[in-house]
């Protein structure tokens, strides 16, 4: 079967940023006073299930992001009604990356690691070409241990997202102040949670960027050394 495939319409990026991401923690953080935690919470939901089903319509197939800043923020805005502080917002915070992680690894003795949906994209490769290479060679077996052990190196950078996540939560995430009502006290959390966004940026997003993108670089450098390949020929680059 051919690896090719008609290439499909591109996400903006920045828009999926700032409706999955940016938008939500903004609602949560200064709608709570007005609008109240549930009112909050339903708006902030509100972007990321819009655009998810906007983008769903316009491009065919369900939007990871979508999906993923949705249950992230149900789920953090639940525990916030339900009154789960400190510790409860830590464990959280590191579960998502984590469980990601855990399906990850365990894709790499699947017959279709991870890498193979995040990398192997027929709108950036030329699939045909590269596999036929590949096949001319015999380089299958290696081209194979490739895609696993990179699958398993992009397990490790959720893993490290996971405990940065959670050493960042629990120095935002404190106890509430003894004393305080009951709608104080949803706005202090919904300012913590809007505090760790911003800081998972820096703190989080950066460096599991550079970790995934040493592990293309070295994934693209193996391809062109096993298929004798030329950027130009592997790649879609116009």
């Amino acid at each position: 079967m051919s690896m090719e495939a008609r290439p499909e319409r591109q996400e903006n990026t920045l828009l999926s940023l700032a409706c999955n991401i940016f938008v939500p923690v903004i609602i949560l953080n200064k709608a709570t006073a007005p609008l109240g935690a549930w009112g909050a919470l339903l708006l902030a939901l509100a972007f990321p299930l819009g655009y998810g089903a906007w983008d769903l319509i316009r491009r065919g197939k369900p939007n990871t992001f979508s999906i993923l800043g949705l249950l992230n923020t149900l789920v953090t805005g639940g525990l916030a009604l339900i009154g789960v502080t400190g510790l409860g917002f830590a464990i959280k915070e590191a579960a998502f990356p984590l469980l990601i992680g855990l399906f990850v690894f365990v894709s790499a003795w699947t017959k279709r690691p991870a890498i193979h949906t995040v990398f192997l994209n027929p709108n950036v490769f030329h699939l045909d070409l590269m596999r036929e290479r590949i096949d001319a060679k015999n380089r299958q077996s290696d081209f194979e241990q490739l895609i696993r052990t990179s699958t398993k190196w992009l397990a490790a950078s959720f893993f490290l997202s996971a405990a940065l996540n959670f050493i960042l939560a629990s120095k935002i995430f404190l106890p509430m102040p003894l004393g305080i009502s009951q709608g104080d006290q949803e706005v202090l959390i919904n300012q913590q949670i809007a505090e760790m966004t911003k800081w998972s940026m820096l703190v989080i997003l950066v460096p599991s960027m550079i970790f995934l993108g040493v592990i293309l670089f070295l994934v693209i450098r193996e391809i062109k050394k096993m298929t004798g390949l030329t950027d130009d020929e592997l790649m879609r680059l116009k």
